[in-house]
């Protein structure tokens, strides 16, 4: 494996950027190797790093990760690296080192000086040791004496991120279970555990505990969270602990602030790196530890190529360095939990939240029965209403949890039925009240809220449906002082947005937070005793395999939120389906009897933990084309008559066009990869990018 080097080369008639994977001398002419090769050969125009990019054990992941994702091996490179050193040309364009200039003593003997304003110049840069240059009031003065060599200029590096300062926080103790766990993990042989812990049992201390144990051995540790939302709250349990020995990687930073943190932790100067996804392949060495908190969560894995799972490579990572990886979740993948109770992983679990604080009373009001219905708004019950005014009078704080941004999730036309939808995907449209916009939550595309009907020219828009937007306008109507916050993907674009109502709820600013699932996870919120689920069953209709453990998961983490301090929580969930199991066993907590439900739908569906999966995306710009082309590979995949593979489709995913290209879908089970793999890597080399036709595979999808 040789060094990574970014090259200029001359591509037809323009110059384009590459990496040097490896390098090989050879005794052949150019001209031999070009009848050698049948191909033409170009020498490179630049070298364009003094150093490799990665070192050799990223260079060796960056392989493995292509070929366990049956991805390029730039499309890795393109996730692993900052943007600033991705292989394009306008990362030539992007952050680079900056400099503040300061000005350093050499020698404070004040012979030769001719005025006094030098003087008091080489005073005080002798008082100081070193001045920055713009501190420097006489430039004329300064010159005289870098003349003299009385001082010297020295550049240095400037940090443009900075994380707050904390003060220093001593180690807590452990419950009897919580040091259980911790002795459990320390001796544990395999290099993967799971750490299975109710809601509250305290298993961010065990976290805190092992990262000291294995920093104390001069390892390092990898701390990595689901959500952007959750890394401020991370970051300062550990700085509290570790004080300046922490640096962040994800992408609410600046491309500059991440260039700094990424040769900050490349030069050995961190020893724990926090961050969400992309933050598995940060480049630290000599990593003793690696922890994904709420490791059951989807945004863990990517859905454009490369199709990682922040979890698989955490365990090629660790695997390399011999090192452990800690999962930890009060409701684990079902992938996750089915391979500790195989003994694959180490299973260790917390059963009590600490100091024996009690689970949250639950209740679920079935919003199909009318009389439940709170006059003025369906959206709410009278059950939440009266809830949410006895908490507020109380001075205590409500988390309600819509998993729907926006204002109104459909937009149409009251007279012909005509419903806005995506013209790049196909997808409805969303009402955003704050700007005035119709918005896709899948592509990003927007428009103006219409003033007629494109179809008839109606001008009765109705808007259907409630977001969170809507939710906060209807509260305020029916609690007009109360102090209102909303947390979802629209505010958290704004980079201090998300920090600050975190903060400003956690110190009582507002005594209620609307959010989607980002509010679900993770979160400790002391004065909190109530959690409301404005509409539970929303996650049930989405089209994957996953719904229901979805909605279990996301309730069971909601319900958690309350109760964490000295009072007794309580949570509401509301829903159509108050019957269905995810909701049930959600509501109680109750993740056993969920697990033994939804592992036996998953057996008879042979659905993962039991088989494996493979999407393979066909992508073509004609619609014909993607539909001849997948019904052919469905048909050449069937006569190959692979043992235990089965292939269904294809299919129309939800999301069928993307970036003007047609998508199909063929979903393929299997058990063991050792014939289908090369048959698919084949595959896609015969067919992408001929006749109008792209292959993409999704390994180990979450949905399809």
């Amino acid at each position: 494996m040789g060094p990574l080097f970014r090259v200029l080369v001359p591509f037809g008639h323009q110059t384009i950027m590459g990496f040097v994977a490896d390098v090989h001398e050879v005794e052949e002419s150019k001209e031999e190797l070009e009848e050698i090769n049948g191909y033409a050969l170009q020498y490179i125009i630049d070298v364009v790093d003094d150093e490799p990019l990665l070192n050799e054990e990223l260079n060796t992941l960056a392989d493995e990760v292509a070929r366990y994702y049956l991805s390029p091996k730039v499309a890795v490179l393109q996730s692993m690296l900052p943007s600033s050193l991705r292989p394009n040309r306008s990362a030539l364009n992007g952050p680079k080192i900056a400099y503040d200039k300061f000005v350093e003593l050499i020698d404070a003997n004040e012979d030769g000086l001719t005025s006094d304003k030098q003087v008091e110049l080489l005073r005080l840069i002798a008082a100081n040791g070193r001045v920055l240059k713009k501190d420097c009031s006489s430039p004329s003065s300064l010159k005289k004496l870098i003349e003299l060599k009385k001082v010297r200029y020295v550049n240095v590096e400037k940090e443009r991120f900075h994380l707050q300062e904390y003060e220093k926080e001593e180690a807590h103790p452990l419950t009897f279970e919580q040091q259980a766990a911790y002795e459990q993990i320390l001796k544990s042989e395999k290099h993967v555990c799971l750490l299975e812990g109710v809601t509250g049992s305290g298993k961010t201390e065990v976290y805190l505990h092992l990262s000291e144990a294995y920093l104390s051995k001069g390892k390092n540790v990898l701390m990595l969270v689901p959500e952007i939302s959750l890394t401020p709250i991370m970051v300062e349990y550990f700085s509290r602990r570790f004080q300046d020995n922490v640096a962040i990687l994800h992408s609410g930073l600046t491309p500059a602030e991440k260039y700094d943190e990424y040769r900050k932790i490349a030069g050995g100067k961190a020893h724990i790196v926090i961050g969400a996804r992309s933050a598995v392949f940060a480049p630290l060495d000599n990593i003793g530890l690696i922890i994904l908190d709420e490791e059951h969560v989807e945004s863990y894995k990517q859905d454009s190529v490369p199709t990682y799972h922040a979890r698989e490579v955490a365990i090629m990572r660790a695997k390399h360095f011999d090192s452990k990886v800690v999962l930890g979740s009060a409701t684990p993948s079902l992938e996750s939990r089915a391979r500790a109770q195989k003994g694959l992983y180490e299973f260790v679990r917390l059963t009590k939240r600490v100091n024996e604080r009690a689970l949250p009373k639950t209740s679920i009001i079935d919003l199909s029965k009318r009389k439940v219905i709170y006059a003025k708004y369906d959206i709410f019950s009278d059950a939440l209403v009266s809830k949410i005014k006895e908490k507020l009078e109380k001075q205590e704080q409500i988390v309600l949890l819509l998993n729907r941004r926006g204002y109104s999730p459909y937009i149409g036309c009251h007279d012909c039925g005509y419903v806005y939808t995506c013209p790049n995907c196909g997808s409805f449209l969303s009402y955003h009240k704050a700007d005035e916009m119709l918005k896709c939550h899948h592509c990003d595309y927007v428009q103006k809220y219409p003033d007629s009907c494109p179809e008839c020219g109606s001008h009765k828009i109705k808007r259907t449906g409630y977001g969170t937007e809507r939710v906060i306008k209807k509260l305020a109507e029916i609690f007009p002082s109360a102090r209102i916050a909303r947390l979802d993907s629209d505010v958290s674009r704004v980079r201090t947005s998300m920090q600050s109502t975190l903060e400003g709820f956690r110190h009582h600013e507002f005594d209620i937070l609307v959010g989607t699932q980002m509010i679900a996870k993770g979160h400790d919120f002391p004065l909190v005793t109530l959690v409301g689920v404005v509409q539970a069953d929303i996650g049930l209709y989405s089209p994957s395999y996953r719904a229901s453990e979805n909605t279990f998961e996301l309730l069971a983490q909601a319900v958690g939120r309350a109760g964490r301090s000295t009072r007794q929580g309580e949570a509401i969930i509301q829903t159509y389906n108050a019957n269905n199991y995810a909701i049930t066993y959600g509501a109680s907590q109750d993740y056993e009897g969920f697990y033994l439900k939804e592992m036996e739908t998953r057996r008879i569906g042979k659905l993962p933990p039991y088989v494996y999966l493979v999407v393979i995306r066909v992508k073509s710009k004609n619609e014909e084309k993607a539909n001849e082309a997948s019904f052919q590979i469905k048909e050449n995949l069937e006569g190959r008559r692979f043992e235990n593979v089965m292939a269904v489709g294809p299919a129309t995913p939800y999301i069928a066009i993307q970036g003007g290209y047609y998508i199909k879908t063929i979903l393929v089970k299997y058990r063991k990869r050792d014939e289908l793999f090369p048959y698919l890597i084949e595959l896609q080399k015969k067919l992408s990018g001929r006749a109008g036709i792209e292959i993409e595979f999704d390994v180990d999808p979450l949905d399809y």
